[in-house]
Protein backbone atom coordinates (compact mmCIF):
# COMPACT_ATOMS: atom_id res chain seq x y z
CA UNK A 1 0.00 0.00 0.00
CA UNK A 2 1.53 3.32 -0.99
CA UNK A 3 0.79 6.63 0.64
CA UNK A 4 -0.57 9.48 -1.45
CA UNK A 5 2.15 11.79 -2.74
CA UNK A 6 0.70 14.75 -0.84
CA UNK A 7 1.99 13.34 2.47
CA UNK A 8 5.63 14.29 2.88
CA UNK A 9 7.85 11.73 4.56
CA UNK A 10 7.81 12.21 8.31
CA UNK A 11 10.81 14.04 9.70
CA UNK A 12 13.31 11.90 11.61
CA UNK A 13 14.37 12.33 15.21
CA UNK A 14 18.02 13.22 15.70
CA UNK A 15 19.59 10.93 18.31
CA UNK A 16 22.87 12.14 19.84
CA UNK A 17 24.47 9.35 21.88
CA UNK A 18 28.11 8.28 22.13
CA UNK A 19 27.65 4.77 23.56
CA UNK A 20 27.02 2.36 20.65
CA UNK A 21 24.89 -0.05 22.72
CA UNK A 22 22.71 2.76 24.06
CA UNK A 23 22.43 4.31 20.58
CA UNK A 24 21.29 0.98 19.14
CA UNK A 25 18.76 0.45 21.95
CA UNK A 26 17.28 3.95 21.79
CA UNK A 27 17.23 3.97 17.99
CA UNK A 28 15.46 0.59 17.86
CA UNK A 29 13.00 1.72 20.53
CA UNK A 30 12.09 4.84 18.53
CA UNK A 31 11.86 2.95 15.23
CA UNK A 32 9.59 0.26 16.74
CA UNK A 33 7.32 3.12 17.84
CA UNK A 34 7.12 4.40 14.27
CA UNK A 35 9.74 7.16 14.28
CA UNK A 36 12.54 7.55 11.76
CA UNK A 37 15.92 8.11 13.40
CA UNK A 38 19.19 9.75 12.34
CA UNK A 39 22.10 9.05 14.69
CA UNK A 40 25.11 11.15 15.69
CA UNK A 41 27.79 9.80 18.03
CA UNK A 42 28.78 13.19 19.48
CA UNK A 43 27.31 16.61 20.16
CA UNK A 44 29.58 18.08 17.47
CA UNK A 45 28.33 15.58 14.88
CA UNK A 46 24.77 16.32 15.99
CA UNK A 47 25.26 20.05 15.41
CA UNK A 48 26.62 19.36 11.90
CA UNK A 49 23.43 17.41 11.11
CA UNK A 50 21.25 20.15 12.64
CA UNK A 51 22.90 22.78 10.44
CA UNK A 52 21.72 21.08 7.25
CA UNK A 53 18.84 18.76 8.15
CA UNK A 54 15.27 19.07 9.35
CA UNK A 55 14.17 17.03 12.33
CA UNK A 56 10.97 16.29 14.22
CA UNK A 57 12.94 16.61 17.44
CA UNK A 58 16.20 15.76 19.18
CA UNK A 59 17.06 13.12 21.77
CA UNK A 60 20.46 13.95 23.22
CA UNK A 61 22.70 12.45 25.83
CA UNK A 62 23.78 15.12 28.31
CA UNK A 63 27.45 14.10 28.19
CA UNK A 64 29.12 13.34 24.85
CA UNK A 65 32.76 13.42 23.72
CA UNK A 66 34.24 16.12 21.54
CA UNK A 67 33.63 19.18 23.68
CA UNK A 68 29.94 19.66 22.80
CA UNK A 69 27.52 18.47 25.50
CA UNK A 70 23.74 18.46 25.81
CA UNK A 71 23.69 22.02 27.14
CA UNK A 72 25.70 23.18 24.11
CA UNK A 73 23.32 21.37 21.75
CA UNK A 74 20.34 23.06 23.44
CA UNK A 75 22.02 26.48 23.26
CA UNK A 76 22.72 26.02 19.53
CA UNK A 77 19.15 24.89 18.86
CA UNK A 78 17.71 27.81 20.86
CA UNK A 79 19.85 30.28 18.87
CA UNK A 80 19.58 28.72 15.39
CA UNK A 81 16.48 26.50 15.28
CA UNK A 82 14.20 27.90 18.01
CA UNK A 83 11.18 25.86 16.86
CA UNK A 84 13.12 22.71 17.83
CA UNK A 85 13.95 23.96 21.33
CA UNK A 86 10.65 22.65 22.72
CA UNK A 87 11.17 19.27 21.03
CA UNK A 88 14.38 18.25 22.80
CA UNK A 89 14.57 15.32 25.22
CA UNK A 90 17.71 14.68 27.24
CA UNK A 91 18.82 11.22 28.30
CA UNK A 92 21.47 10.81 30.98
CA UNK A 93 22.95 8.40 33.46
CA UNK A 94 24.31 11.37 35.40
CA UNK A 95 21.22 12.96 36.93
CA UNK A 96 23.04 13.82 40.18
CA UNK A 97 25.68 15.95 38.45
CA UNK A 98 25.26 19.63 39.38
CA UNK A 99 25.91 20.81 35.81
CA UNK A 100 23.28 18.37 34.52
CA UNK A 101 20.73 19.57 37.09
CA UNK A 102 21.49 23.21 36.22
CA UNK A 103 21.14 22.55 32.46
CA UNK A 104 17.79 20.84 32.98
CA UNK A 105 16.59 23.73 35.15
CA UNK A 106 17.73 26.34 32.62
CA UNK A 107 16.40 24.61 29.51
CA UNK A 108 13.19 23.17 30.95
CA UNK A 109 13.75 20.19 28.63
CA UNK A 110 12.45 16.83 29.80
CA UNK A 111 15.06 14.30 30.88
CA UNK A 112 14.85 10.52 31.00
CA UNK A 113 17.34 8.88 33.32
CA UNK A 114 19.29 5.85 32.08
CA UNK A 115 18.59 3.01 32.38
CA UNK A 116 14.97 3.64 31.45
CA UNK A 117 11.97 1.55 30.56
CA UNK A 118 10.91 1.66 26.92
CA UNK A 119 7.36 2.82 27.68
CA UNK A 120 8.58 5.60 30.00
CA UNK A 121 10.95 6.89 27.30
CA UNK A 122 8.42 6.69 24.45
CA UNK A 123 5.82 8.43 26.60
CA UNK A 124 8.18 11.41 27.12
CA UNK A 125 9.08 11.48 23.39
CA UNK A 126 5.39 11.40 22.37
CA UNK A 127 4.53 14.22 24.82
CA UNK A 128 7.46 16.31 23.55
CA UNK A 129 7.38 15.63 19.79
CA UNK A 130 3.98 14.07 19.11
CA UNK A 131 3.14 10.50 18.22
CA UNK A 132 4.80 8.96 15.17
CA UNK A 133 2.61 9.09 12.06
Amino acid sequence: MSLPAVNPAPLPILLIEDEPAVMAYVSATLERSGYQVVCANSGAAGLQLLETGNFLGVVSDMVTPGGVNGADVHAWIAANRPALATRLVFITGDIANEKTVETLRQTGAPCVEKPFRVQQFISVVEKTMGKAL
